[in-house]
């Protein structure tokens, strides 16, 4: 398996990236006369993993791979990249993954569904993303037939994906709403909105370093295309509206505490010798806010960004300093920390 170093996605730039990471397009689809997953032999899985990976995805080149195959580390760098669901890596059933050359585009087979077609894109990207999604859409219909129903549109296995069976979703960073014990609010407004909040990684998964995956939960009886419309127009704006309205508060009310806290936060990550994920992720959090708000100088927020992904524990195998499966079980964790401590002060010293 070849991936590039960082995923294309956590790039910085664009319009509101001060405030929204990546927008994500994701389709969930079956094909007609095939059992759904759960209730799929291992042959007919199989079958479909031959069937889908004989599609054209010339236009999308990219490389399939067996996930049965992979290291445990190679696992989890999929999952860091969000470029597959952990149940999918978990699971039991015969399945494969496309991975486009750009790493903006996955395509599952044999997840909860037959198919989970992905496009991520770095920023406020939804409408690029959605039209990358529908071409691979209308050429997979050209090669094979999808359950759909005239009344509830694509079947699916889970009913909450019925109609459309699309999911709209940005990835945002919300630490001022977190200190101004906003996000509470943000959550019941997103809640009359049909929308859902959820962590870093997604369904069931917390919050790590402030970022929050927004996302629609209707699908049923509302168009793709009104969808695309809501949240490009007013879900997106509103979400970010919210968090800088809290971030200037905190500029008006408590600057000196603010500060401090940015300020405190990028000194332990230059100088501490050891650094867990959580601790990593929390500071850098900071220390992005403080880098948006021109609270600090000299740190260029691409660096910042990059680290995000460069401290999970399977990009730390990609490290030159880390020192591979040489290590006893009993010290792995502390030479995680040491190697990322490394890192993060590297990277935000130069």
């Amino acid at each position: 398996m070849r991936l590039e170093r960082r995923g294309p996605w956590i790039e910085s730039g664009g319009a509101d990236a001060d405030v929204v990471i990546s927008s994500r397009v994701r389709l969930a689809r079956n094909l007609a006369g095939f059992n759904f997953v759960n209730q799929s032999t291992d042959e007919e899985s199989r079958e479909l993993v031959r069937l889908v990976r004989s599609f054209d995805f010339s236009d999308s080149p990219g490389q399939w791979i067996d996930v049965d195959e992979l290291a445990e580390p190679q696992r989890q760098l999929l999952v860091e990249r969000h470029l597959v669901s952990r149940p999918f890596l978990e699971s039991s059933t015969p399945r494969s993954v496309l991975i486009g050359q750009d790493e903006r585009l996955s395509v599952m087979v044999n997840e909860e569904d037959h198919l989970r077609v992905q496009v991520i894109l770095p920023g406020c990207g939804l409408e690029s993303a959605w039209e990358r999604a529908t071409v691979i859409d209308e050429r997979l219909e050209r090669d094979v037939e999808f359950a759909v129903h005239p009344r509830w549109g694509y079947l699916t296995a889970c009913p909450t994906n019925l109609g459309t069976a699309i999911r709209f979703s940005i990835m945002a960073h919300l630490p001022a709403l977190r200190m101004t014990n906003e996000l509470e609010r943000l959550r019941r407004a997103a809640n009359a909105l049909d929308l859902a909040v959820r962590g870093f990684y997604g369904e069931g998964s917390e919050s790590s370093g402030d970022f929050y995956q927004v996302s629609n939960q209707i699908t049923l009886g509302v168009s793709e295309s009104d969808l695309l419309g809501r949240f490009v127009g007013s879900v997106v704006p509103r979400i970010v509206e919210y968090e800088r309205m809290a971030r200037n508060m905190l500029l008006d009310r408590s600057r000196p505490q603010l500060e401090d806290r940015v300020h405190r936060s990028l000194g332990l990550l230059r100088s501490a010798r050891l650094l867990g994920v959580d601790e990593a992720m929390k500071h850098l959090s900071r220390v992005r806010l403080g880098v948006a708000l021109d609270l600090l100088d000299g740190v260029a927020l691409e660096a910042v960004q990059r680290l995000f992904l460069e401290v999970q524990p399977g990009h730390l195998t990609l490290d030159d300093r880390f020192p591979g499966e040489s290590v006893p079980a009993d010290e792995l964790d502390e030479t995680m920390k040491s190697v990322r401590a490394t890192l993060v002060r590297t990277a935000l010293s130069n």
